[in-house]
């Protein structure tokens, strides 16, 4: 039987648990004999992989690549992937940069095949990199199974630290957040925007939302997510936001009859 995380309570109270727990949670999900299996692979064998052709043939190490960037779904799909990886990123053209989920770009900008005429693959400390992404992604995979959103929680915090501390614009953050439908999602739910938002023009949503975040959370610029009460005080609104919504509906107007007639 697989590792299952323990999260017994939902909300912030849940996620104050998980964090309190995740240190060791997270250490029994990589102890699992398949984890351990599958790292081993992997460190032993993509040191000889020179091109992305060999990287899809070998569906194991594979497998700890696309998970490393929770894209393990995509597994199937080779020639895509192949692409994605031949392209590299610093073509202008290259397919990973026209895509809207920005994961393929950093995908593809890690292991480099496309980008230099030796891939990152050779390089020596590369199998921990990849490695310690696959352990934190899987975690975050496994409670994502049992409570969503609280995967959701993990996700934002994690990528939100990593964008607050890039060097670029507001404006350019915003639009990174605007494009990351995890991270999006978080922010939605956590300031209160309507199911319509994503309809409305890009720079009009994002004015919408750096209003908001600065009104409801005091950050108008992402960088300000550095700060941790900053970050703390997202997930906590998300993670109510989230709990109350999912109890309406779970007592919306046909549980209510239900427990109505059960009364009876």
């Amino acid at each position: 039987m697989s590792f299952a995380p323990a999260l017994p309570l939902t909300g912030y109270a849940g996620w104050a648990l998980l964090k309190r727990t995740m240190p060791a949670q997270s250490a029994a999900w990589a102890a699992q004999p398949v984890v351990r299996s599958d790292e081993a692979y992997f460190r032993e064998k993509i040191g000889a992989v020179s091109t992305a052709e060999q990287l899809v043939a070998d569906r194991r190490l594979l497998k700890v690549a696309l998970g490393a960037f929770g894209l393990g779904d995509e597994i199937n799909n080779r020639y895509f992937i192949r692409k994605v990886l031949e392209d590299g990123t610093l073509k202008t053209g290259a397919l990973a940069n026209k895509l809207a989920d920005k994961t393929w770009a950093k995908f593809s900008a890690a292991f480099g095949f496309g980008d230099y005429s030796t891939p990152r693959t050779k390089l020596s400390d590369f199998p921990d990199k990849i490695l310690a992404a696959y352990r934190t992604r899987g975690f975050e995979e496994a409670v994502g199974e049992q409570r969503e959103e609280m995967r959701l929680a993990l996700n934002a915090e994690r990528e939100l630290a990593e964008l607050a501390r890039k060097p670029s614009s507001a404006t350019t953050k915003w639009y990174t957040i605007l494009g990351d439908a995890p991270m999006r999602k978080v922010f939605e739910t956590a300031l209160g925007l309507p199911s319509g938002f994503g309809r409305l023009d890009i720079d009009q949503q994002l004015g919408v939302i750096r209003a908001k975040s600065q009104d409801q959370l005091g950050v108008a610029d992402p960088s300000g997510f550095q700060d941790p009460a900053a970050m703390d005080k997202l997930v906590r609104r998300f993670l109510i936001r989230a709990e109350v919504a999912e109890g309406a509906r779970l007592t919306g107007p046909a549980q209510t009859a239900l427990t109505l007639l059960r009364g009876y």
